[in-house]
């Protein structure tokens, strides 16, 4: 097994207005069932079909805490390893559904230093077939140089 290699983004290499890859994600039963399960979510909209049909859904959905996890996982997969993630601000709109792909973008909105931090504002959102799922804002301190 060959050891993956993780590269870091420094602060003076990000400007207002740079684009973030996008990273598409399939959402899978698998991944909807064992995220809830592991984030100790257990609501049976989040497992069970028949019970999320009998409350009106058409499918099994993800959880907010999955949601949340994939937004901190988007940012540091860009951002690299020693990027901390300082606030993730988060808002649900269109359902993540089995089947679909949610496909992550985001933008920087602002860049600053502050109390010895290199402080990156990024307007983030997960979309699928619906529309958004998620939107919101991720604070992320990056190292300062490559130096």
């Amino acid at each position: 097994m060959s050891k993956q290699e993780f590269s870091n983004i420094y602060f003076d290499q990000v400007a207002v207005g740079d684009t973030l890859p996008q990273l598409e994600i399939e959402i899978t039963p698998t991944l909807i069932v064992s995220t809830a399960i592991a984030s100790r979510d257990y609501q049976d909209v989040h497992h069970d079909r028949v019970r999320a049909q009998e409350l009106g859904s058409p499918d099994i959905f993800m959880n907010i805490l999955t949601s949340n996890g994939l937004v901190g996982r988007y940012v540091t997969d860009w951002a690299g390893p020693e990027a901390i993630l300082v606030s993730v601000n988060i808002r649900l709109g269109a359902p993540n559904y089995p089947g679909d792909t949610m496909v992550m973008s985001a933008e920087v909105t602002a860049k600053r230093e502050e109390q010895g931090r290199y402080l990156v504002d990024l307007a983030v959102a997960g979309k699928n077939k619906l529309g958004v799922h998620v939107s919101g804002t991720v604070i992320v301190d990056l190292p300062n140089s490559a130096a």
